[in-house]
């Protein structure tokens, strides 16, 4: 399995100014923008830590999912949710030909933490032999200000915990802040399947 992010997420798209009040920087000295590419970059490792460690998108984005087969006959699990959209779904034998399948074949069972994709009758397609299947899915709450408040305060603690350690002493430990750890709680997965069908 093999997961690709399709469209990054843009600067403009970043909550840079909001992080910037966040953390109390001055402003009116005539080079407010100065330090932007360097919060843009904490906002982005905060956002990535979260992400990977609750399966959660924050800021929408296009995404392609690559397996060699389906681990269930009839839906497949998507590894990131929120699922908005189905864009394609397509089959690529051994020598890289690639059919698009047609998008009336399947649907999208959405879900919290866990959305799959599921056959509208019978089965799953199967996949070429040496072969493997992509599916190509939009996930994410949406725009910045579309995600949950709780998930919002995480991402500026941690972004702000990047940016206070950018000249480490080696007095921080290792792992997440314990306040960021708590508000990112309710929305881990738990894998009680050991990454089966479900």
């Amino acid at each position: 399995m093999r997961l690709d992010e399709m469209t990054a997420v843009p600067d403009a798209a970043l909550p840079v100014a909001a992080f910037r009040d966040h953390l109390r920087l001055g402003s009116g000295f005539g080079a407010d923008g100065l330090q932007d590419a360097l919060l843009a970059g904490h906002l982005r490792a905060a956002i990535a830590v979260i992400e990977g460690r609750i399966g959660k998108v924050l800021i929408g984005r296009r995404f392609r999912l690559v397996l060699e087969g389906w681990r269930g006959g009839e839906a497949q699990a998507l590894p990131v949710a929120p699922v908005s959209a189905l864009v394609e779904v397509a089959l690529v034998d051994a020598a890289g030909l690639r059919t698009v399948l047609a998008a009336g074949m399947f649907r999208l069972v959405s879900d919290a933490h866990r959305p799959k994709l599921a056959a509208r009758s019978g089965g799953l397609p199967l996949v070429p032999v040496s072969g493997s299947v992509e599916v190509v899915f939009d996930a994410g709450f949406g725009a910045w200000a579309a995600v949950p408040a709780d998930l919002v305060q995480a991402v500026m603690l941690l972004a702000a915990e990047f940016y206070e350690a950018r000249i480490d002493d080696g007095t921080r430990g290792p792992g997440l802040p314990v306040m960021v750890q708590s508000l990112i709680e309710r929305w881990r997965i738990v894998r009680v399947l050991g990454g089966g069908e479900a």
